[in-house]
């Protein structure tokens, strides 16, 4: 089927747009500008944003299906800038496809939606929504699925995904943060764990897009639901962040600190970028703090029972991809 693409040139939804044609689908691309590289064959484009709602009308002309990898990321930054990315932008794309009668949409979404600061062990998605708005990127994700998950009908059959922690060798996002504090030495990890966490390859996470349109387009009852994709393997968030760092060819870090100071740390300085009216993201923030501090990995028994999902690359085979790629650049670090 003709699938409109959101975020097709960002990480995750590079991979989506393999993974269809793999699939033997048509990706149609939506792109604000011209890709720096040529497109793969088999990939169509066309220019828009989600600014845009009349661009989002003429994309989606002619598509059966709507995967939206689209998003403003961080942990930092005016709540109404996330707002108008993560959550009016899918509106808007929503709004677009139902007029054109698209008949599935596949929204990503993320854990983050339900993490209120404590730990998330083994949780599955029947646990609530998170209201706390101090973390825009979380609140703004968490009204884009409310209101996507709420639109499933009859006519537009809607499912959300929440991919954990994605990473992999042009991830733009986690990998780069940790290299850039590794490399000048302000990296630090708390002490008092284990905090037990499941990051996705992105294989793993492109997989999981197709799975979640082929179950909606077969008439498996998936639609209206929620689904948290991850690798299955938790483990200890510090051997995470050093196996991650030993595969992009840096050192591994031993600084600790504790989960208290660490905490307070991070809420002074948030208050200090505040008071001076900073706009540069702060070296940390209490969300962050939060992740790194708690425990967060999910049961994935539904995405496994409904979408059949099972991870494809396993953590020690993605970290072996890893090391190859950043090898074959003939760096001694990646150049994030």
């Amino acid at each position: 089927m003709r699938v409109l693409l959101t975020g097709g040139g960002g990480f995750l939804g590079s991979a989506v747009a393999l993974k269809l044609l793999e699939a033997g689908h048509q990706p149609r691309l939506l792109l604000r500008r011209a890709p720096r590289t040529p497109l793969a064959a088999g990939l169509e484009e066309v220019r828009g944003s989600l600014e845009d709602f009349e661009s989002l009308v003429a994309a989606v002309k002619g598509c059966q299906a709507v995967i939206n990898c689209a998003a403003k990321s961080g942990v930092w930054g005016p709540l109404a800038e996330y707002i108008e990315n993560n959550t009016m932008g899918p509106a808007r794309l929503l709004e677009a496809a139902r007029r054109e009668k698209v008949s599935y949409f596949v929204h990503t979404s993320s854990p983050s939606v339900i993490h209120s600061g404590g730990n998330l062990e083994g949780v599955d998605e029947s646990v609530g929504y998170s209201l706390d708005v101090s973390q825009p990127y979380a609140y703004s994700k968490m009204l884009a699925e409310r209101l996507i998950l709420g639109a499933s009908s009859g006519s537009i059959k809607t499912v959300a995904l929440r991919p954990h922690l994605i990473w992999g060798a042009e991830d733009p996002h986690l990998l780069p943060r940790l290299a850039e504090k590794a490399k000048k030495g302000r990296l630090y990890l708390f002490s008092g764990g284990p905090y037990r966490v499941d990051a996705t390859y992105i294989d793993n996470a492109a997989e999981a897009h197709l799975l979640a349109l082929e179950k909606l387009s077969s008439g498996v009852p998936v639609s209206g639901q929620a689904f948290f994709i991850a690798q299955d393997e938790p483990m200890d968030i510090n051997d995470l962040v050093n196996k991650l760092l030993i595969a992009s060819r840096l050192n591994p870090t031993n600084r600790r600190i504790s989960k208290g100071f660490g905490l307070a740390l991070a809420a002074i300085i948030e208050k200090s970028w505040r008071l001076f009216g900073l706009t540069s993201e702060p070296p940390i923030t209490v969300f962050a703090a939060k992740q790194m501090s708690t425990s967060h990995w999910f049961n994935l028994n539904k995405a496994k029972t409904l979408l059949g999902y099972r991870p494809l690359i396993s953590f020690e085979r993605g970290l072996e991809i890893l090391a190859a790629q950043v090898a074959q650049k003939g760096l001694k670090s990646p150049k994030y």
